[in-house]
């Protein structure tokens, strides 16, 4: 890896608190997510109480879908906001769902059919890094608790720009930080003494939780991803904390 890109994509060298090539990063994230993809929306229940339902209801709010408009959920492969936004347009819906873990996306698939939504979403496998779509392809590009997976979030945020039409606009959802250092300690307590254990019992895998608690203290402080968020390109950028910051949306438009 050269300077320029260690400068750039800090949390390449990391896989939770060991350090990794990004290369092996890459690999073991897709083993984490193939590992949990059956149980992962029980365990997102299980983990935050049910309130990540309220924070993906409260994101699609933000967003405020409108049909006529197309739509593209990174990272997104058991559905949860391809759904929201498919209820919102129903008359029209233009959804692509993509997402680099293929045991995520046959969950999103099977819930799809579940639900009996036939039309409307297309399911798509590919890297955020390197998304298969062409330049200026969409209107609003969202990605929810995925964004802290990538190797590479840089990379992400310019392929985001990239395919987005002008007057497009990025959303982001994903696990932040408490900026009151009392409930932060409270919150890590939590994380890093109940989740792997509720992965043990629910899903049989502590291992692949106890990442996903050592990811979020890895991801950038809220300030921090708006200036990564700029410096992908987009303007306007910003950011609004959900239950005190233990999660953040952020957004950004393409002008």
């Amino acid at each position: 890896m050269n300077n320029t890109e260690h400068k750039s994509n800090p949390e390449s060298e990391w896989f939770g608190e060991t350090a990794v090539t990004p290369k092996e990063k890459t690999e073991k994230v897709l083993g984490v997510f193939h590992s949990v993809a059956k149980n992962y929306n029980i365990m997102n229940d299980v983990m935050s109480l049910g309130i990540h339902r309220m924070w993906k209801d409260r994101f699609v709010e933000l967003i405020n879908p409108k049909a006529g408009l197309s739509y593209l959920d990174v990272a997104g492969g058991t559905g949860d906001i391809a759904f929201r936004i498919h209820k919102r347009t129903d008359d029209a819906p233009d959804i692509t769902v993509c997402d680099i873990n293929t045991s995520m996306l046959s969950v999103g698939r099977d819930e799809a059919l579940n639900k009996g939504i036939i039309d409307g979403i297309e399911w798509v496998t590919g890297n955020a890094e390197s998304l298969p779509l062409p330049d200026n392809s969409k209107d609003v590009y969202t990605i929810a608790f995925g964004l802290r997976n990538v190797t590479h979030i840089d990379n992400a945020l310019k392929e985001a720009h990239r395919i987005l039409r002008p007057g497009g606009r990025f959303y982001c959802l994903e696990f932040s930080h408490l900026p009151d250092p009392a409930m932060q300690k409270i919150y890590d307590s939590y994380s890093y003494n109940i989740i792997p254990k509720m992965g043990d019992i629910v899903a049989k895998d502590a291992d692949s939780y106890q990442y996903l608690v050592e990811s979020i203290r890895k991801f950038p402080k809220q300030d921090e991803l708006v200036r990564r968020i700029e410096s992908a390109g987009f303007d306007k950028a910003g950011y609004k904390n959900l239950s005190c910051g233990i999660a953040a949306m952020h957004w950004g438009w393409k002008l």
